[in-house]
């Protein structure tokens, strides 16, 4: 794709995505051509801040402009999959935000018929390219941390009924999952992608914070590809709102910031390491090392960059598909009882959802927060 031409952005969602915009505008590769919202005066606003030419309540007008290239939604999860599916067909690459979709089998159909339409999804992942994760991820490619050992996510934000206003959050079917899948799923995306995909999970959860269906706390272990073993944990009930990250390697430990949300994923982290010459190797690696932006404006510079190059976006359907393979997992664990392996086959009882099952289960073990 030519550097002179820029690349044309459709944003359908105007409330997550007023910050897909601002990241748009801060890369002068991009040209947002047009706001879809349910909410036409929400649309508008919007378009009044960014300088959107073109708003509608219809997704399918978007889809049916020539001039569009990327179709970005920031719809609600449970849209996600048919309407992947409605841009593709009408020619478009598209941008979702995450969860991607509620379970490995439409995420599969989604790759189908992306390979087949010759367009791209890219999901969003974007905590993976904050500066520190940046220069994290450069000291393992280096070799400079030895193998992994063990990690710990954890997330302990609040969610209170402000947020559950919206119906659809409350709900399995509308939101396809809860703390784990919703909220925790960026930290867990840079557990795998840091240390290795998962290979077996065990969990339980339950609903003690908000009346809602689905859960808002949760813990669990993970056996990671390379012998490693992982602890996760979160919560929507924590008064001061962190995430945090601990990676213990054989030659160094990398310690994240607790801000919450992107701001993890930047500068400080704290790395220490086993004497002088892991740390010299460090200096090494990162002597070249020059950070860009993180967050949505990170990973859409990313994007920007693959394609001038020709190259498939920084985080691809694969990446997602592995995410909601584990929540999956997680979901099947919380269910049994019983620690489960990955991958996870098409004849798996969550392949193709779980969203029916665990509404069933979390309700039958008195899992609500008046218990």
């Amino acid at each position: 794709m030519p550097a002179s031409r820029k690349i044309s952005v459709a944003i359908a969602g105007c409330n997550i995505g007023a910050q897909q915009a601002a990241a748009f505008a801060k890369l002068g590769g991009f040209r947002l051509a047009a706001l879809c919202d349910t909410d036409r005066a929400r649309a508008e606003a919007l378009a009044g801040q960014s300088g959107a030419p073109g708003v509608t309540t219809d997704l399918g007008a978007l889809c049916a402009r020539d001039d569009i290239d990327i179709i970005s939604l920031c719809t609600p999860p449970v849209l996600h999959h048919a309407q992947i599916k409605q841009a593709l067909a009408a020619g478009k690459n598209v941008i979702c935000e995450k969860p991607l979709t509620g379970s490995p089998a439409a995420v599969d159909d989604i790759i189908a018929t992306a390979e087949k339409s010759g367009r791209w999804v890219m999901p969003i992942f974007q905590l993976r390219f904050g500066a520190a994760v940046q220069k994290l991820r450069r000291l393992v490619a280096d070799g400079v941390t030895g193998p992994l050992d063990f990690a710990s996510a954890e997330t302990a934000w609040r969610r209170g009924d402000a947020y559950y206003g919206t119906p659809w959050r409350r709900t399995w079917r509308g939101s396809l999952g809860g703390a784990l899948f919703g909220q925790a799923i960026h930290a867990h995306d840079l557990l795998t992608c840091i240390g290795g995909r998962a290979t077996a999970a065990f969990a339980i959860a339950a609903t003690r914070v908000n009346q809602v269906e689905t859960e808002d706390c949760a813990a669990g272990t993970l056996r990671l590809a390379g012998g490693a073993v992982a602890s996760i944990g979160v919560t929507l009930g924590s008064m001061r709102e962190i995430t945090r990250l601990r990676f213990c390697f054989r030659h160094l430990t990398a310690e994240s910031n607790t801000g919450p949300y992107d701001e993890v994923s930047r500068e400080p982290w704290t790395f220490s390491s086993d004497g002088p010459a892991t740390e010299a190797a460090m200096r090494d690696a990162l002597a070249g090392f020059a950070p860009g932006p993180g967050g949505y404006e990170g990973q859409f510079g990313a994007l920007l960059r693959a394609l001038r190059e020709d190259r498939p976006p920084p985080v691809t359907l694969a990446d997602a598909r592995e995410s909601i393979e584990l929540a999956a997992t997680l979901y099947h664990s919380i269910a049994t009882g019983r620690l489960e392996t990955l991958p996870l086959a098409a004849a798996h009882p969550f392949y193709c959802g779980w969203q029916e099952v665990m509404g069933k289960s979390l309700s039958a073990r008195g899992c609500n927060c008046e218990s």
